[in-house]
């Protein structure tokens, strides 16, 4: 799992140069499966069929509103959007998994402000994921950095379980309700920790093409995530890049 994961940062860096004012998100999608290849591995969302729409590309591109899951296309990118890339892989049969959202070009102070709370957000929830504690801990501390700079988390996607498949149990909400699920956090475990951050209210919309998930009020949204091994010297960040 940690070379499934380094594969998978070392390409979400190298997709980084490619991301600039004029290129199409389907270049970045082909470039991101050409590395793939190179690397041993198989993507990993390619074929991805978890209910009646095959997801038909390597990369998840989602611009400006869209939440996560954007479909790769000849739309281009400009100066002034954001851009979350998810991407993962599987390597000798076990998955990694990451996501990151870059500016394209110059961007506004509120978006500059939503990613660097929306990576607090991540690495808050990541401080949390220790045996003893439970996932509430995690979901908790993602949402009080989120609502604290007056941003909202989205609550119809979460993180998950991660290993021999790309999406295990238990699922990793980016929130805490009384009485929702809440496992307790064992050494050994792995799991994806994957805050998408509103600008505006958590409410989303999917788009006819069954994938692309939207704000219901059309400001923005971003995206970061990790997969986390569960250590006895704490959480271990396997898609971070040079982890060995």
């Amino acid at each position: 799992m940690r070379k499934a994961s380094q594969i998978v940062a070392e390409i979400l860096e190298q997709l980084a140069a490619h991301v600039r004012p004029g290129v199409t998100t389907d270049e970045l999608d082909r470039i991101s499966e050409e590395l793939t290849l190179k690397k041993g591995a198989k993507p990993a969302f390619k074929g991805y069929k978890p209910g009646e729409v095959v997801y038909p590309k390597t990369l998840c591109v989602s611009i400006n509103n869209e939440i996560v899951h954007g479909i790769p296309s000849g739309r281009k990118l400009k100066s002034g959007d954001i851009v979350s890339l998810d991407f993962g892989v599987v390597y000798q049969g076990f998955y990694g998994d990451s996501a990151r959202t870059f500016p394209v070009g110059e961007i506004s102070d509120k978006a500059k402000k939503l990613l660097r709370v929306t990576r607090e957000a991540l690495y808050a929830g990541i401080a949390q994921a220790r045996a003893g504690n439970r996932i509430s801990d995690i979901g908790r501390a993602v949402q009080e950095t989120a609502e604290s700079a007056g941003f909202s988390v989205v609550t119809e996607f979460a993180g998950h379980g991660i290993g021999r498949r790309l999406h295990e149990e238990p699922q990793v909400p980016n929130y805490f309700r009384p009485g929702m699920p809440n496992p307790r956090l064992r050494e050994g475990m792995a799991i994806a920790i994957e805050p998408m951050v509103n600008e505006g209210g958590p409410d989303l919309e999917i788009l006819d093409d069954g994938w692309t998930a939207v704000t219901a009020d059309g400001r923005l949204s971003a995206h970061f995530e990790h997969s986390v091994a569960i250590t006895s010297n704490g959480p271990e960040i396997l898609s971070e890049l040079g982890h060995v």
